[in-house]
């Protein structure tokens, strides 16, 4: 029989007349020894636990501070209007994503064309230009109209009385979203096998009907943690609009710390935790997320936290009763 790998075998000692199958009997595998790894550990554990007492100890980060200013209304107003931003703009940018992507694959040449120049104009364009622009929009365009080219209108109104903070704040995200949105659903759909499709012209199936019951549930398992991440950077994304007039989370922030000086760095704080608890609940959710997408593509569903816990705890118990024993 082969030794494990990454293991060391005591050798048994020889079998006598009286016990021959005694010293087999009492053969034990021994864990090979990684000093390195525990030397490691032990360097990482000692630079945390210094991170962390200078975090606390450290007087100039005025946790006091930090505790009067985190549930303060006004954080709260601005963490109301970086939520609702974040969700409008998730929504829109990836409706549009999806249109993008679907025209870059269709075969009109238009199509594609238009598609792929939004797409280079939009990732190559700074968001913070985008915002700018777009708030500046009425000082070119005072009114809007539709109607036909060169000729009459059927309707007009005023840009500068319908485009306010909220509304330029959401369009500006919305349209740099959709551009990068495009391309990871993009990649989504172009990763389904190609036999998928075939199978389903085989059937007969309406091309409509093929990309929403078959291709597109099936790309979703690539789409969704690409798409995560696109939706933890438009999170943070949010915190340009206030250079468009519209006090969000960090725009909030900002303001009070023009206001009491002395507070600055426990205000940032402030943003920087709830930052951290936005992305870290959308990555809780993106974990559920995928999980039930995986259904049907692996033999066993990945484990949830506290079913890694557990099964961490029981493999210590047991490499504990081990250990006593010998």
């Amino acid at each position: 029989m082969s030794e494990p790998p990454g293991a060391t075998v005591a050798l048994p000692e020889a079998p006598t007349a009286d016990h021959p199958s005694k010293a087999l009997t009492a053969q034990r595998v021994l864990p090979l020894r990684r000093p390195g790894r525990w030397i490691a550990t032990a360097v990482v554990l000692v630079l945390v636990a210094q991170f962390v007492h200078g975090l606390v100890s450290n007087p100039f980060y005025q946790w006091d501070r930090w505790g009067y200013w985190f549930l303060r209304p006004t954080i709260l107003d601005g963490l109301l209007i970086t939520l609702e931003v974040t969700a409008y703009s998730a929504v829109l940018g990836l409706i549009g994503g999806i249109v993008l992507a679907l025209a870059r694959l269709s075969r009109s040449p238009v199509l594609r064309a238009v598609s792929w120049t939004y797409v280079w104009a939009l990732r190559s364009i700074p968001l913070i230009v985008v915002l700018i622009f777009l708030y500046n929009f009425s000082a070119l365009y005072k009114t809007l109209s539709v109607g036909i080219p060169f000729g009459p209108d059927f309707f007009s109104f005023d840009e500068s009385k319908l485009a306010t903070d909220m509304v330029v704040a959401v369009i500006g995200l919305s349209l740099n979203e959709a551009a990068y949105a495009a391309e990871v659903v993009r990649g989504g759909i172009l990763s389904v096998d190609q036999g998928q499709h075939e199978a389903a012209a085989a059937l007969g199936l309406p091309k409509g009907y093929q990309f929403r019951r078959i291709v597109f549930p099936q790309a979703l398992r690539s789409i969704i943690p690409n798409y995560v991440n696109q939706l933890i950077g438009l999170i943070k994304g949010t915190s340009l609009v206030f250079y468009v007039s519209l006090l969000d989370l960090f725009g909030s922030a900002q303001t009070m710390g023009s206001t009491y000086p002395g507070d600055i760095v426990p205000l940032l704080l402030v943003v920087t935790v709830w930052y951290l608890i936005l992305t870290s609940v959308v990555s809780v959710i993106q974990f559920y997320v995928e999980r039930h997408y995986a259904r049907g593509a692996t033999r066993g569903l990945p484990p949830t936290p506290l079913q890694k816990l557990r099964t961490g705890l029981t493999d210590l118990r047991a490499r504990i009763r081990r250990e006593a024993a010998v």
